[in-house]
């Protein structure tokens, strides 16, 4: 896996209207490797506090914060080195794409829209990065993007520290749950 510090930027979270879609952005990004998420748009407190319940009960050490100024994020994560990579359907293909952005050992933040992307994304990302040309989820773009950042090698990611562990089985449930 590569060894660069991966968090996502998920821009115009809306309380209301988005907080299904946002949940599974955090989750996402959490399962595939990425090390934490911002989230800008709504201070939305029950999300926060839902997916910190997730890494507390499955483990990992996966960072929630509130961003209430994205584009000083933006400037902050290139001014300490790093550097952004935006999902979007208007970018380069990112199958032609991601082996140039892991040759570079920089940290990345990867940004994933809301409703509406602002031009500044587009022109500050170093990136922009398109999962087809064809209109589909956040949700998707970011897990395809993280797969082929991290080579597939996050699917066999361990989550330290979690109360709960699911045992993989051909057939049937099997969850141990660590009464401690």
């Amino acid at each position: 896996m590569i060894k660069v510090d991966v968090k996502v930027l998920r821009l115009n979270h809306r309380r209301i209207r988005d907080a299904r879609i946002t949940t599974h952005v955090c989750l996402t990004a959490r399962a595939f490797g990425a090390s934490g998420l911002f989230l800008d748009g709504d201070h939305d407190q029950k999300l926060i506090k839902n997916v910190q319940d997730v890494v507390k009960r499955w483990g990992g050490s996966f960072q929630m914060d509130y961003e209430k100024n994205w584009s000083n994020l933006l400037d902050e994560w290139k001014k300490s080195g790093g550097e952004i990579v935006h999902l979007t359907m208007y970018g380069e293909p990112v199958q032609k794409v991601t082996s140039t952005i892991k040759k570079s050992k920089k940290n990345k933040l990867v940004v994933v829209g809301g409703s509406r992307v602002p031009t500044k994304v587009y022109e500050e990302a170093d990136w922009n990065v398109a999962v087809t040309g064809q209109p589909h989820s956040e949700v998707s773009a970011l897990a395809i993007f993280l797969h082929l950042l991290f080579e597939g090698k996050e699917l066999d990611l361990e989550f330290e520290g979690g109360e709960i562990k699911v045992l993989p089985l051909a057939k049937g449930k099997k969850v141990i749950i660590d009464q401690g």
